[in-house]
């Protein structure tokens, strides 16, 4: 969660906070009723943040398994690239070998 959605939801919820304080000092209902009203209310607010921490959570997972795919394809393209290097190489030390071995040969005579 990035630092500025951190303070509005800190923010929020001081909100609710002070606004329920401040419900309770001005209530005209009965004690029994708002107690109701503020667990209902704490019910509401617990269902929300539930809810945001889901779907937060069902998008951290969506991006950490599009990552894992990116990384096996990018494995992949690296292991495949390397292969075709290697057989560079080897080629290329296999015609030095057939070179030298042509230059010895001539040295042998």
């Amino acid at each position: 969660m990035s630092n500025n959605t951190g303070n509005t939801l800190l923010a929020v919820l001081a909100g609710v906070a002070i606004g329920a304080g401040l419900g309770i000092l001005y209530a005209p209902d009965k004690g029994s009723k708002t107690r109701g009203k503020l667990k209902d209310g704490f019910d509401d607010a617990k269902n929300d943040l539930q809810n945001k921490f889901d779907t937060v959570s069902s998008q951290l997972n969506d991006k950490l398994t599009t990552a894992k795919f990116d990384l096996e394809d990018s494995y992949e393209d690296l292991v495949s690239n390397m292969s075709h290097k290697t057989e560079e190489v080897i080629s290329f030390l296999e015609d030095k070998l057939a070179e030298l071995k042509r230059q010895n040969a001539k040295f042998q005579k």
